[in-house]
């Protein structure tokens, strides 16, 4: 079984077939987020903390980390971020950027082994990002478009990441440090993208065996009641191997649905993670009354 694992400094998180799933939390990306944008920008990151606060309080497994902001020095803010993230929390970090300078930013000054978010199968990506991926001892997310960009087939985009996987054979990166991101399409306007994602999940975990994970809110994109969406989704994905997502866990409905199939999936042994995170807490005298009316109370046959 393939297993991928990442760490901080006195954490480690294992992505993997047999395992729960892992929830990387999303929050910490300006994209999108003008107030979050400007204040980076500033040197202001007190909502940065807020946010991993949050995402850990929620219980994400590792958080998603971003600063890709226009006009600004991304190398230095996202290496900050990343300091300032560790300094707040021991979750294992994905280290976000499409800029290579900011990623061997983030890398240099990161403590562990973190997940690198993206590589893709262009090939000047691949010779750039696989390369700071070895020296750092790194895991990767492989991105399934290249140079033609991406391909409404899903057997196109299966193909590229057998050629990601290759490709960073030949750079000594194992199978097991690279999580293929499959790329999930919106539903709204896509009716065949959830079907198709399924289908290549299934394929990369039984064809490539590798791990694999996805940007889970792509898919409701353009919709009302996106989390109902979402909440659907994430376990039909797990059901077909999809070991990860980034997600946002302070959505309750992606939570739940997320641990019962893990549950019905055999990856929470005896339940025990269900039952303790919906066990209403019981006072004592309620416990004792409860013991005493068993005792007293004769099976019936």
């Amino acid at each position: 079984m393939t297993e991928t694992r990442l760490s901080s400094a006195t954490r480690e998180v294992v992505i993997g077939f047999d395992r729960p799933f892992v929830i990387i939390g999303e929050r910490i990306n300006p994209t999108g987020r003008k107030a979050l944008a400007d204040e980076m920008k500033a040197g202001d990151f007190s909502r940065v903390e807020r946010d991993v606060l949050a995402q850990v309080q929620a219980g994400a497994h590792m958080l998603d980390v971003n600063a890709g902001i226009p006009l600004s020095d991304e190398p230095r803010i996202l290496a900050r971020t990343i300091q300032l993230v560790q300094s707040l929390t021991d979750l294992p970090l994905s280290i976000d950027s499409s800029i290579v300078e900011a990623l061997e930013a983030g890398l240099a000054v990161y403590q562990g082994k973190p997940l690198v978010n993206s590589v893709t199968g262009e090939e000047e990506r691949m010779e750039r990002v696989l390369p700071l991926i070895r020296k750092y001892g790194a895991a990767v997310v492989a991105i399934s478009n290249d140079d033609t960009g991406i391909s409404e087939d899903p057997d196109v985009r299966f193909e590229v990441a057998r050629r990601i996987v290759e490709r960073a054979a030949d750079h000594g990166i194992p199978a097991s440090d690279i999580i293929v991101d499959p790329l999930v399409m919106p539903i709204g306007a896509m009716a065949t993208a959830g079907r198709q994602v399924f289908a290549l999940v299934r394929r990369l975990r039984e064809e490539l065996r590798v791990n694999s994970t996805c940007g889970a809110s792509n898919v409701s994109f353009g919709l009302p009641h996106r989390e109902g969406i979402n909440a659907a989704f994430l376990p039909m994905a797990i059901a077909s191997g999809m070991t990860s997502a980034i997600t946002n866990p302070l959505m309750p409905e992606v939570k739940v649905s997320v641990m019962a199939a893990d549950v019905l999936m055999g990856h929470d042994p005896d339940c025990g993670r269900w039952i303790t995170a919906h066990r209403a807490p019981t006072p004592e005298g309620e416990v004792s009354r409860r013991r005493v009316n068993r005792r007293s109370v004769a099976p019936v046959l």
